[in-house]
């Protein structure tokens, strides 16, 4: 038998896949895109991991926070490599010396001699390091980003101010090769050399600086295990330790969430292409009716019939399965330059056979699923049923095995969804919201047959006919719905995440937020800063706390590293957090469980902590936690959880300690300010002027660097969405010309008794637009809901709803249902009606 249905499924073929063009297209859409986001991820990783000495500035890096290593330290680093790189980095004002003096915030780095271990420093004008940095009459040479040029209106050859010394810019940084170990940057970078720092008056006490030991080790060290070795043998020194596999932790990250989300949402488009492609068989399955019954009026078995058109169908999967492999795998490869050149590392653009191997699995499954309910039907409905299938379709369930095997197939499906997800719950979050939209959209299409069918007949033919085929036999109804909602729920969903984003950015934020930050006040400076500030009209609000920084290295006694974390919550064992110490509550605390200490505790250490990293961390009152503060390890116990609020940008700590401990520890001020338009300039002015080491931040264009990441962002997550979008369209075209044949005949009837072409259309419009207003509606719906729950239970923010997104979503609904639908049936009323009769006939 089994040859037999080769041969016939063969001989089917060779009429061509007219049919199955939809059919094609969804799997080929769905397929490259699963393909080509897979293919670019691995391209990043493998970015990541040729480059990942380059990227960290060593084999090894060992990063301080507010000190250097002891000389004891210093000499155990040296046995351990052959080479070794120190780097300081902080935040400071840059000013330009003569003209309009132009000032603005920084990113200095101090490097020495040795750097950098891997990789090169590119300057323009081309020269080495040192030559960059060379003493030339009588100033000392500064590299630095052309960004800094154009705000501060400088050149090459230009002297600047940093702190309380002068350097010479001699070169623009081209390309700076560990910037994968760098943490996000407020400013423009500044490199110098080591022995000129100190000159600026930065290095002071308690100051914001992380210095970085880069180790070059011998040929053949395992950096891996010297780095567990490293923790093993200086367990007290508090240094973050990370080696070359894991040079840019923040980059990789947001790469594989990124990768992980667009190819969930590559998922989605296949997912919506499978309705397409489950309308595609059944559509192909109605012009074989005839076929069926001959055959089986002819004994030929029902497992004949379903492996006949079970092969046809895999056969052709395999096919747009093929074709999207190679449009997903080369489209990076053909884009190469483009896309390297906006990726912020090195990527290896090449054709990776894992993320090929995953769409290809995912094609088959999502063809297989969706084709096996049609073909299963046609199996079991009996010979003479089926001539009258299209006038009064049979009510048959597939048999059990058939059943199993679909179920089967969702295993799958759902197993190989979570296995592309980093993080399991955000993949099967993912899945449920996807079949809870499915579900939804689906008992939307037969809400709206079964109210079409309900409803009283209208008196005017053209309504009436609308009416009728919205619930007739065969219509189109819940696959339009199903495929076109799909699509339009996530581009609502992205819409108005994007615009709650933005809102947070342009609107909410600034409202909220101070004017500016300063940073690294010194405890001696305080009161005379304090004096300054509030002495200049139109400030107000002005805020100042301790501020210093430390890591949590342990949770209940577990090494930080070794205690399970929630994803939500991982990202406060990521370096290094800021931390204070208070007598009373902060301004607007809200306690949420415990109690605050007495203004004059001075007993053992207390910390109130933030409430949704304690719920992360399965902490609460009662526990304790360790955090090192420059090189000790202080334990305290958590007396008050609060809930934060960290969008209005105002002075938060995640780790508010008791006092009585940490006033002796060194540390400094941060303060933030409100001003009025007109004062801000005299803030910036005033501050920057008398003291020469505070860093200034500006809120406004702190905002506009956050405001330009999440532009990009939105792009990239719009395009994607608009895969989706496509793919439901595709679908779309597909249900409405299932029932093509079916609406050709109406309007060619109602044109032989006298129907004008007006009336003919103005039927079915109505029709399609009633459709289509019904999937806008619905779109909205599942749309803001998943929207709401990505900004209130992911993003823990607040949620706005832009009705101007409401009324877009229903128009599209309803201009995209009218026009797909109307574009095929004016050709059958622009001819005269016997030719059509005749080719229905």
């Amino acid at each position: 038998m089994s040859r037999l249905a080769v041969t016939l499924a063969r001989r089917e073929l060779r009429a061509g896949v007219r049919g199955f063009r939809i059919f094609l297209a969804c799997l080929i859409l769905g397929v490259a895109a699963i393909a080509g986001i897979g293919n670019l991820g691995r391209a990043v990783e493998a970015g990541l991991a040729a480059k990942g000495q380059d990227l960290l500035g060593g084999d090894i890096e060992l990063r301080l926070v507010q000190r250097e290593a002891t000389a004891g330290e210093e000499a155990y680093i040296a046995g351990k490599a052959v080479a070794v790189s120190t780097v300081r980095q902080m935040r400071a004002m840059a000013r330009r010396v003569g003209g309009a003096e132009g000032r603005t915030l920084v990113e200095l780095k101090a490097v020495d001699g040795a750097y950098p271990l891997y990789g090169s420093l590119g300057l323009e004008p081309a020269q080495s390091p040192t030559d960059a940095f060379a003493r030339r009459d009588g100033l000392p040479g500064a590299a630095v980003d052309a960004v800094l040029l154009t705000r501060i209106e400088a050149a090459v050859g230009d002297t600047i101010t940093l702190g309380d010394a002068q350097f010479r810019v001699s070169a623009v940084i081209a390309a700076e090769p560990d910037i994968g170990s760098d943490a996000f940057g407020l400013g423009p970078r500044v490199m110098i050399a080591m022995a000129d720092l100190p000159a600026t008056g930065l290095l002071q006490l308690g100051s914001q600086i992380s210095t970085s030991y880069r180790l070059k080790l011998p040929p053949g060290t395992d950096a891996r295990a010297l780095a567990e070795d490293l923790k093993a043998d200086q367990p007290d020194a508090g240094w973050r330790i990370r080696n070359s596999s894991n040079a840019a932790p923040g980059i990789r990250q947001f790469v594989d969430r990124l990768g992980q989300f667009l190819t969930l949402v590559g998922l989605t488009a296949l997912v919506v292409g499978g309705v397409g492609v489950g309308s595609a068989v059944r559509a192909h399955m109605a012009t074989k009716t005839r076929t069926i019954a001959i055959l089986k009026s002819l004994g030929a078995p029902a497992g004949l019939v379903f492996a006949v058109f079970l092969i046809q169908v895999t056969a052709i999967a395999l096919v747009g399965i093929a074709i999207g492999l190679a449009v997903g795998a080369l489209l990076p490869v053909a884009l190469g330059g483009v896309i390297g050149a906006a990726l912020p590392i090195p990527a290896e653009i090449g054709i990776y056979a894992e993320p090929l191997l995953l769409a290809s699995a995912f094609g088959l499954v999502i063809a297989l699923l969706f084709a096996l309910w049609p073909l299963a039907r046609a199996r079991e409905v009996p010979a003479a049923h089926l001539f009258r299938d299209l006038v009064a379709p049979d009510r048959v369930l597939p048999r059990k095995r058939y059943l199993a095997m679909m179920a089967a197939l969702v295993v799958i499906l759902i197993g190989l969804a979570l296995a592309t997800a980093n993080e399991i719950s955000f993949g099967l979050y993912f899945i449920l919201g996807t079949l809870g939209v499915f579900v939804l959209l689906r008992l939307a299409g037969l809400a709206v047959t079964a109210i079409a069918a309900r409803l009283p007949r209208p008196a005017r033919p053209g309504a009436r006919l609308a009416l009728g085929n919205l619930h007739r036999p065969g219509a189109a109804t819940g696959s339009v719905v199903l495929s076109l909602g799909l699509g339009l729920t996530l581009l609502v969903a992205v819409a108005l995440v994007q615009f709650n984003l933005q809102n947070q950015v342009t609107e909410r934020l600034p409202s909220a937020a101070p004017s500016f930050f300063f940073v690294d006040i010194q405890t001696d400076q305080i009161e005379a800063f304090t004096t300054l500030v509030t002495g200049i009209e139109g400030t107000a609000d002005l805020k100042a706390v301790p501020s210093m920084r430390g890591r949590i290295t342990r949770i209940k006694g577990v090494p930080a590293d070794q205690y399970p974390v929630k994803p939500d919550g991982r990202w406060a064992l990521r370096g290094d957090r800021g931390v204070t110490y208070a007598a009373v509550p902060p301004e607007g605390a809200s306690l949420s469980a415990g109690a605050w200490w007495p203004a004059d505790y001075r007993g053992a250490p207390l910390v109130s902590f933030d409430a949704a990293l304690a719920e992360a961390m399965d902490l609460s009152i009662g526990d304790r936690i360790t955090v090192n503060l420059l090189g000790r390890d202080i334990e305290a116990e958590i007396a008050s959880l609060r809930r934060i609020d960290y969008t209005t940008l105002t002075i938060n700590f995640a780790l508010v300690f008791s006092p009585g401990m940490l006033e002796a520890a060194p540390h400094n001020f941060l303060a933030t300010v409100r001003a009025s338009p007109e004062a801000e300039p005299k803030v910036f002015r005033a501050v920057t002027d008398r003291f020469p080491n505070i860093s200034v931040i500006r809120m406004k264009e702190a905002l506009e660097t956050v405001d330009g990441m999440l532009r990009q962002l939105a792009l990239a997550v719009q395009v994607t969405a608009s895969v989706t979008l496509v793919a439901g369209l595709f679908v779309l075209a597909g249900a409405l010309a299932a029932g093509h044949r079916q609406r050709l005949y109406d309007a060619v009837i109602l044109k032989t008794l006298g129907a004008s072409r007006a009336q003919v259309l103005a039927a079915f419009s109505l029709e399609y637009a009633v459709l289509g207003l019904a999937t806008g509606l619905v779109a909205l719906g599942a749309g803001t809901a998943a929207a709401y729950g990505v900004m209130v239970g992911v993003m823990r923010s607040s949620f706005t709803f832009d009705p101007l997104i409401a009324v877009l979503a229903a128009a599209a609904g309803i201009v995209l249902t009218v026009g797909l639908g109307l574009a095929g049936t004016w050709g059958a009323l622009a001819g005269r009606p016997a030719p059509v009769l005749r080719s229905l006939a």
